[in-house]
């Protein structure tokens, strides 16, 4: 007899998505709905799709919501997914072979998270270009790939732990169960589809619950990187973030990701030196991802050694994981070292294949004016300040940009 699956939710007003992610789980024997107070069409929805669904009280933790829905399991396995989330026609065929597998008691996966920017970080990882595997995902320019573990069996003492960024892993490393990694897929869109108000309002109260969760688990290294990223990625406070990475640090020192991290918010300080030292010990302790190897061609760049950056952001480029940020500056890093030609042209890529992304045009307005090309510098600073949100930078930049073409057109006149 095949084992059985149920899919396991718990669900706020997430009408607008609830109907597509349920019907890419037909293959459940079983779909539980936890409801924590939807005033949208959420029940009537999930209904719809032949989830059964209880009201749970909202109590400021997901564990414990996850958990009070986890409490009405009946199948031999369970599967979690949000309202924000869908799998691929793949994944039925790919779970169900995975489960059939015996002495396993939970597979690990693959999350990719939509983003609207291919320069976008995600925790330890860079945005990749979208592949365009299923065609919900067409709108989206790139994704960034995080583990996950979503797929468990339905043993008693696994339940999830932590009031935020809530896992399951733990339980299963106190019980000693087995666990392996699966192919199938979770496709999530909530980074990009989300408004821009709603997406503040939830990176908000997941760093409240945040500092929750690390008053109560005060020398945790995990609870410490994740108020680290919050700073950092959230409240835009890199120094601050700095203290909970360091201390990180000092709890668990071969912590890469520790590292990581206090590298790339000294990089944002303007700290380049004190960055390679962090950066490195991150390598040092197996960290060479995307993420480590621009952080580290940003803090070359700073320190002015640009054949090191130009060599760091070749290195991302190698893995595959390039954005139009990180070529844009490895141009400039070329432009630095007198392959003007090369970078320029390095630049003008990455603008044209991020038409929108202001910040493309300011490395390309000034790599092109270091580089000797005005009417290229000129013709650039002109559009990105039509483009709007200028600082003074901007204006600087194009009246020395302006200043330099009068001087050599007036050059020009004096030969003649």
């Amino acid at each position: 007899m095949k084992p059985t699956i149920e899919v396991s939710m718990i669900v706020k007003d997430g009408g607008a998505t609830l109907a597509r992610c349920l019907k890419s789980a037909t293959f459940a024997d079983r779909i539980i709905v936890g409801d924590t107070g939807s005033t949208d069409d959420s029940i009537a929805i999930a209904r719809d799709c032949g989830a059964e669904v209880i009201s749970i009280p909202w109590e400021e933790d997901f564990s414990v919501a996850r958990n009070r829905v986890l409490e009405h399991r009946k199948c031999d396995w369970v599967l979690v997914l949000d309202a924000d989330e869908m799998l691929d026609p793949s994944a039925g065929e790919r779970i169900r072979k995975a489960i059939a597998k015996p002495g396993v008691a939970a597979f690990h996966n693959f999350r990719w998270n939509y983003v609207l920017e291919a320069s976008t970080r995600l925790s330890f990882q860079l945005a990749r270009p979208n592949p365009m595997q299923i065609e919900e995902s067409r709108p989206y320019p790139a994704y960034v790939p995080l583990p996950a573990t979503r797929l468990f069996r339905g043993h008693p003492g696994v339940y999830w732990e932590g009031c935020v960024h809530e896992t399951v892993t733990g339980r299963l490393a106190a019980l000693k169960l087995a666990t392996k990694f699966s192919d199938y897929i979770i496709h999530h869109f909530g980074h990009a589809e989300d408004e821009a108000v709603e997406r503040q309002r939830k990176n908000d109260l997941y760093q409240l619950l945040g500092e929750r969760k690390l008053k109560a688990q005060a020398d945790d290294p995990q609870a410490l990187i994740e108020m680290g990223i919050a700073e950092l990625e959230n409240s835009r406070r890199p120094a601050v973030a700095l203290e909970y990475f360091e201390r990180a640090c000092r709890v668990s020192p071969t912590a890469a990701v520790s590292w990581a991290f206090a590298g790339i918010c000294l990089v944002e300080m303007g700290r380049p030196q004190n960055a390679l030292e962090r950066l490195r010990r991150a390598a040092d302790l197996g960290m060479r991802n995307a993420m480590v190897l621009q952080a580290a061609g940003d803090a070359n760049f700073h320190a002015k050694r640009y054949a090191e950056a130009s060599a760091a952001y070749a290195q991302v480029a190698a893995l595959g994981e390039d954005s139009p940020l990180s070529e844009a500056k490895r141009g400039a890093s070329e432009v630095y070292i007198g392959r003007a030609q090369e970078g320029i042209g390095r630049m003008r890529r990455a603008v044209a294949s991020a038409p929108a992304f202001a910040e493309l045009y300011d490395i390309l307005a000034t790599g092109a004016l270091l580089g000797g090309d005005l009417a290229l510098a000129a013709e650039t600073v002109e559009t990105r300040i039509k483009m709007g949100k200028t600082t003074e930078f901007h204006r600087q930049l194009a009246a020395l940009i302006a200043a330099q073409m009068e001087q050599r057109n007036g050059a020009a006149l004096a030969a003649v």
